[in-house]
């Protein structure tokens, strides 16, 4: 096994003014064992400017920084999946933070399933700046689900998924010509359909802010901006989940009205596989849907 068991994994863009937080929560971890890669995702900002402060102070900290081209979150997690030295990768985004004790309870649970073939990693809460849970959860310590039985255990909202490294070696992320946007679901929820668990655990280890021009913010757009990415997803979603009948049509027709104006007619219905009825049809169910709500 691995002698170093975690590497927190930081994707950046022009987050200087919040990358000191995150650094700091690291410095006050209770738990050494562990490295930070950066990758700053071609930033136009003083973002390097922080960096080269946090590696002259780092003291006997593990740190790693690279910058590259700029080309989304996901294409930087590509990247810095390849040198990341840890048994576990957690993504940490550079505008939230860490609890003190965030790296040893994962370590806990984690070593509760390490060895076991049957899991691809565990996963904590995520609390707002407030110290409010985000989303809803299950009663009890802990569960072993995939990413696809969440709802059936009322675990919603975002979550702190930290998942073995060869796993995320294993499931890269799909790279789109011009497209700079994908869903972090499009992976997680293929390793969930390939059997792989979770061992979900009731405890916090991830503080997030939302920021105004975040990914979180700005769904709808950025799925506009990037269409064949979230067209992809959701058709695998309806694969995953077997959506069928109204509810694909109506799935199909939300799709649709999204990238509209970003992609053509016969792109849309290669990427969600439905015929020129089934476009039709589910326009005309979503616009009613829409109306009804």
């Amino acid at each position: 096994m691995n002698d170093l068991l975690i590497t927190v994994f930081t994707p950046t863009y022009n987050r200087s003014g919040t990358l000191t937080r995150l650094w700091e929560s690291l410095e006050r971890q209770t738990y050494k064992n562990f490295e930070w890669i950066i990758v700053d995702d071609g930033s136009t900002d003083n973002t390097s400017k922080i960096i080269e402060r946090i590696l002259k102070n780092k003291g006997e900290a593990k740190i790693t920084y690279h910058k590259i081209k700029n080309g989304g979150k996901h294409r930087a997690i590509n990247y810095g999946v390849q040198f990341a030295r840890g048994e576990l990768f957690f993504i940490v985004d550079s505008d939230d933070w860490l609890p003190n004790d965030s790296l040893e309870t994962i370590g806990k649970y984690y070593g509760q399933v390490r060895g076991n073939v049957k899991y691809a990693g565990v996963a904590g809460c995520k609390f707002d700046s407030q110290n409010n849970l985000s989303g809803t959860t299950f009663d009890g310590e802990y569960l072993d689900a995939t990413s696809l039985e969440r709802n059936k255990y009322n675990i919603r909202g975002e979550k702190a998924e930290v998942f073995l490294t060869d796993i995320i070696r294993k499931y890269p992320f799909p790279e789109y010509d011009d497209e700079k946007f994908v869903s972090e679901g499009i992976v997680w929820d293929k390793i969930a359909f390939d059997g792989y668990l979770l061992r979900w655990f009731n405890k916090n280890i991830y503080y997030f802010e939302y920021q105004s021009d975040g990914i979180t913010n700005n769904l709808r757009e950025n799925y506009s901006k990037n269409p064949k990415g979230y067209l992809d997803y959701v058709c695998n979603e309806m694969v995953y989940q077997k959506v069928s009948g109204l509810k694909k049509y109506i799935w199909c027709g939300r799709c649709i009205k999204t990238v509209n104006d970003s992609l053509d007619k016969q792109e849309i219905q290669k990427r969600l596989n439905i015929n020129n009825i089934d476009f039709c049809i589910s326009k005309t169910f979503y616009f009613f849907y829409t109306l009804l709500r």
